[in-house]
Order: C-alpha cells, then structure tokens, then sequence
C-alpha cells in the first residue's frame, strides 16, 4: 500500500447495521470495510479486522437499537479494535443514540444514561462522533470530544416537497411542547399551518393527549417527531385530531424504535401513512402495518457527511434548510 492509499478511508459496520452501512458506501463508491464479528456460545463478542487500518480514517456505523446493550458493548470493542490496529482516527457513526432519553434527572435517584454511554465511549478512545436526530440537543454536549449532530430533515423535506399536491390543505401538529421548535420551521418549510399538542404521560408506555392548540379541521395532519418508540404519544395525537375534524393524519419520525404494544397500536390508529428512516432495520418486524408504511433511507445523508469530515469540510453547509434540533 503506498503513501497516498493511507490516506484514504474506510467504513466499517457493526451486525445490526450493514444494510444502512452499504447505503451510505455506495455514496461514498467505497467498498464496505472487511471485518466480523462472532459471539461465542457464552454471550461474548469478538470483533475481527480482515483487512489492514493502519494509519487510516475510519468510520464505524452502528446504531445502538434494540437489541441496545449488545448494540453498545459490539461498538464499544469495534472501537478498541479498531485503535489497537493502528487507525489514525476513528469515528463512531451513531445513526441512532441508544439511552437518549436519559438525558438528565427528572426525579430523585435516578442516572443520566446518555452521559455515562457518551462516557464509555470516549473511554474506548472514540476520536469523533457522527450522530443523526438525538433525542436532545444537551447529549452534544455530554462528550468530550468532536460530536457533530445530523438532522433527518431534509430527507423527509425532499420527500414530503415531491407529494405535496396530494397533502392539500396541510397542518404540523406538534405532539408534545418540547417538538413545536421542529414543527414550526417545518409548516414554514412546507408552507402549511401549526397546531400544538399539551401531552400528558403517565408512564414509559402510557400517554394521554387531552388539549390541543390551533385548528387541523378539514387538513391533512403531519405528525413530525424524532422517534416512535411504544407509539402511545403519536396514536392519541392522531385519535385527537381525528376528533377535531382533521381529514387524515400522517405520521413521521426519524427513528422506527417500535417497540411493545406500538404495533398493535399503530395498526388500530387512524393514521393513514407512517413515514420513517432505516436509521433502526425494519426487517419483519413491521410487516403488521407495511401496507401505512414509508421507509426513507438516511444513507445518503451520512455518506455526504462522512466526506465532508474526511475532507475537513463544513458539516453545516449540508443543510439548506435549516431547522434546529429538537429541546
């Protein structure tokens, strides 16, 4: 390998993740880097480069979803793996951040997750983070090194820009306080109205929405958040403004947790089209509600990102239309 081959880079993908990974390598017209990981019959992980690194920019996609603690503990090796062959810098490319929702102490004796995950990855010697949609804006903040945050929205904004004849009459709803930042750029965006959601939640998988601001009578709504998780916040919003007189209600998130009763809820609801990333693989897990569901790929997003940091180049300058992260 000669003197100008190191200075190339390559992207590495963790299990869960390689079909996000060679989408974001087929941007990049780069071959997915070579490597394995095994699990031994005791639950032990083993990461194994096939290829060599040395001195080399590299790029490890890998979304700690569920199942999240293996998801973690997969990155966390690929890391020290990847150091201990010798790469000149490693950046750990989250395109979902695992335990963001633990972003602070809401209640007495309870832990800051995210901190202590943005910890343990700087610990494994990390030299930058790449991530898309935190949960909150604050977890950029929780390390202590680079970190450049993603936003999913001019994904959604080209796709929803290419139907909007068939939206009409349109209206962003925000489903909690903390997204009516979001949902206000985005009706500017899209040259449509804002209506506000007051959410109630009375448990992790529990929430009812009682008291909405603004008229969606007559209107398409779109629903604009980060993630649907348990689907509890995203279907009462939708039963409410079905109450109110909205014509049909669409639904879009960066990330497709999906997790508990969400199916069956998300089945049941009034929504007529859910719209989502591959940032979480779908695989069969959704075939429950297929037939509602859009699946926009964030490879593109993250391929362009990934050069621009290889090449030392803005990471703003990727989005004309600026929106603004969520809280």
């Amino acid at each position: 390998m000669n003197t100008s081959d190191r200075n190339g880079f390559k992207v590495f993908a963790g299990r869960h993740s390689k079909e996000l990974a060679q989408r974001v390598c087929t941007r990049l017209k780069v071959p997915l880097g070579d490597a394995k990981s095994f699990v031994f019959p005791d639950g032990e992980l083993l990461v194994k480069l096939d290829e060599d690194v040395r001195g080399r920019d590299c790029y490890v996609v890998l979304s700690t979803c569920e199942p999240v603690n293996d998801n973690l503990m997969e990155l966390l090796i690929f890391l020290d793996c990847l150091k201990r062959a010798s790469a000149k810098r490693v950046t750990a490319v989250l395109p979902y951040f695992g335990y963001g929702r633990q972003d602070r102490k809401d209640e007495g004796r309870v832990p800051i997750t995210a901190k202590l995950v943005a910890n343990l990855i700087t610990h494994a010697r990390a030299d930058r983070v790449l991530a898309l949609d935190l949960h909150a804006a604050q977890i950029q903040g929780f390390f202590d090194l680079p970190m450049d945050h993603l936003q999913a929205t001019p994904v959604f904004l080209d796709y929803f820009r290419s139907i909007r004849d068939e939206l009409d009459d349109l209206c962003l709803v925000s489903p909690d306080v903390g997204n009516v930042k979001v949902a206000e750029k985005v009706a500017n965006l899209l040259h449509g109205d804002l209506a506000i959601i007051h959410k109630q939640r009375l448990s992790g998988s529990q929430v009812v929405s009682a008291n909405l601001i603004g008229s969606v009578e007559g209107k398409t709504v779109l629903m604009y958040d980060d993630m649907i998780s348990t689907a509890g916040t995203v279907c009462e919003a939708a039963k409410l403004v079905m109450a109110r007189g909205a014509k049909r209600v669409i639904a879009a998130a960066t990330h497709a947790v999906l997790v508990g009763p969400a199916m069956d809820r998300l089945r049941a609801a009034p929504i007529s089209r859910i719209v989502v990333t591959d940032t979480v693989p779908i695989g069969d897990r959704c075939a429950p509600i297929r037939d509602r569901l859009t699946v926009l790929s964030v490879g593109d997003l993250l391929g362009d990102a990934i050069h621009n940091i290889h090449h030392n180049l803005s990471i703003s300058a990727l989005f004309r239309d600026k929106v603004g992260p969520k809280r």
